[in-house]
């Protein structure tokens, strides 16, 4: 989705703060984080559909509002999306009915974290690029959820590594199936992206999933 949130290469911004040193400036951020993991231990939507509701906020909101608001209007519109509240519960901070679903247990919470959510699955097709082959990201804007960067369309760039294949994040926002794509490593000269006006000798190294990729001689 080539919305607010799509921030890689754009002017305007200055650089990244890096002062903060703690994960959370203020304390219902960590609530927010901790409502948001044990919200998706519900099993009622998965981690790309997650990040896709949080690409849905409106652009000037999403501008202006911190990292932590963000994945709170997330979570808010998952819960509403999927029937687990009404948007006057949501107003009105009361629950009208009670739930079937099961709270989930801070034992519970701890053993799920622990256990992580590993994307790998076996590979279903033969890799079509190889390792130091030249390729292009495709031109292409979705109007759903997508991990390609809209500022390395249309660029070249050279296959790093192999990944083997994953959920492809695309489809696995879209329907909830978990569909293997190969996935590369590429590395971009920066000043295939970015020009002359490019740092000299600077190069980004992205993750990329097989169906965003062209062969360079295509």
């Amino acid at each position: 989705m080539n919305g607010a949130h799509d921030l890689g290469g754009k002017h305007g911004f200055g650089p990244i703060d890096r002062s903060q040193t703690e994960n959370f400036v203020h304390p219902w951020e960590e609530s927010v984080f901790g409502l948001t993991l044990t919200c998706g231990m519900l099993g009622q939507w998965n981690l790309d559909q997650s990040r896709y509701a949080r690409e849905k906020t409106d652009p000037a909101h999403y501008l202006s509002s911190t990292y932590y608001e963000h994945w709170l209007h997330g979570l808010e519109l998952l819960l509403v999306e999927k029937g687990l509240i009404t948007k006057d519960e949501l107003t009105d901070g009361k629950a009208a009915a009670k739930t079937k679903l099961q709270r989930v247990s801070p034992e519970q919470a701890l053993q799920i974290v622990r256990s992580g959510a590993p994307t790998e699955l076996p590979q279903k097709n033969p890799s079509r690029f190889a390792v130091n082959q030249t390729v292009v990201v495709k031109t292409n804007n979705p109007k759903s959820h997508t991990r390609a960067p809209t500022y390395i369309m249309g660029v070249k760039g050279t296959i790093h590594k192999l990944h083997g294949a994953h959920i492809f994040a695309d489809e696995h926002a879209k329907s909830g199936n978990k569909v293997p794509e190969n996935l590369y490593n590429v590395r971009f000269d920066g000043k295939d992206i970015w020009g002359s006006d490019a740092e000299p000798n600077s190069c980004v190294y992205i993750d990329l999933f097989e169906p965003y990729l062209l062969s360079f001689a295509d």
